[in-house]
């Protein structure tokens, strides 16, 4: 949901039903005037500004998302601490210093997201044995996801690496360290998760709670612009492709003539405008990332491309999310009513004793 497309309008409204309302980080100086002059001061100016939009429209639960692969990540982790947003989530990298940078004072809590039990015991082990902290929660997100994704090519459609293996991985890779830190590790699963149904499924896995992105794209709050949710409404599952990113990832995203351009070997021609991804090869890259989702985000998509998670094309329509969240509830429950009915109809069967 990097690069504008959830800020403070997506994520106050989130947090109003009821939801962890995120702030995504990535290239949110986007917004700013002197974005290409002055980096880091137009992205960390960029983020305090959402944080206090997001709490004149809220009250409710406001996180933020920083990659780690962010060039400027230790200055936006700063700037959220000093701001107090309620959660950190951080992936794209291993967090391993993440509680390095907490002060006395913030309550601030830190979600590292993993893509593998492994990664879920280094964090957690690391944070416990030079931090004394463990982990508030985790994020294991699956191969299903949009945007860049943690995974080898090889790995994607592999099912050793579906969200429900990784999240039992992470369930039993995490137990020694709630063992000893004395409380409960919540577990949070993403990628791929779309229904209510699905939330419910996930919760009978362990999970305690669902990390959700594509299906809040298509919503009236959503920070990108109508033509970004255009192009979700208007794929078929065909568009949804695997893409390689100047990142050095692998990427799912909503193949478009700006893509096909890029596959066809055409290179689109851009000045670096900072090197705002470490693992970045912006020298060789046949285009920067950086504009392209810039530029899709805001209606340029000629210029630039959306990334989307697997079941982008099962999207039909612009909500609220007020609309989406009833939605979702009752795909729950329905879902649950559903599980449960069998064993209700045996206890009826069964006569009194």
């Amino acid at each position: 949901m990097g690069v504008g497309v959830s800020l403070s309008g997506l994520a106050s409204a989130v947090a109003n039903e009821g939801g962890i309302g995120v702030i995504a980080c990535a290239g949110i100086g986007m917004i700013e005037a002197d974005l290409f002059k002055n980096f880091l001061a137009a992205n960390t100016r960029a983020l305090r500004k959402e944080i206090r939009h997001a709490r004149e429209l809220s009250a409710g639960i406001l996180g933020v998302n920083i990659m780690v692969a962010l060039s400027n990540f230790g200055e936006l982790v700063k700037t959220s601490l000093e701001e107090g947003v309620d959660i950190i989530f951080s992936g794209a990298g291993l967090p391993l210093d993440l509680p390095n940078y907490r002060r006395g004072c913030d309550h601030t809590k830190l979600v590292p997201i993993v893509s593998s039990g492994r990664a879920a015991r280094i964090i957690a082990k690391r944070w416990m044995e030079r931090y004394d902290y463990p982990p508030d929660a985790i994020v294991v997100e699956g191969p299903r996801a949009g945007g860049h994704l943690g995974f080898k090519p090889e790995q994607i459609g592999d099912p050793a690496y579906a969200l429900e293996s990784l999240l039992a991985e992470v369930l039993t890779e995490i137990t020694p360290f709630e063992v000893k830190a004395r409380r409960p590790i919540p577990v949070i699963a993403g990628g791929g998760i779309y229904t209510g149904a699905d939330i419910y499924r996930f919760f009978q896995l362990g999970a305690a709670g669902v990390q959700m992105a594509t299906r809040f794209v298509t919503t009236h709050e959503c920070d990108a612009s109508a033509s970004f949710k255009d192009a979700y409404i208007r794929a078929t599952p065909e568009d949804v492709v695997i893409i390689k990113s100047p990142v050095g990832m692998p990427g799912r995203a909503i193949r478009n003539q700006f893509l096909k351009d890029v596959e066809a070997g055409k290179r689109m021609p851009f000045t670096c405008p900072y090197h705002c991804i470490v693992t970045c090869d912006y020298l060789n890259s046949p285009y920067c990332i950086a504009l392209a989702l810039i530029n899709a985000q805001r209606g340029r998509m000629g210029h630039g491309f959306a990334f989307a998670g697997e079941n982008a094309y099962r999207a039909t329509e612009i909500l609220s999310v007020k609309d989406l969240v009833a939605t979702l509830l009752d795909e729950y429950h329905a879902a649950r009513w559903q599980d449960l009915q069998p064993l209700e109809e045996g206890l009826r069967a069964c006569p009194p004793a």
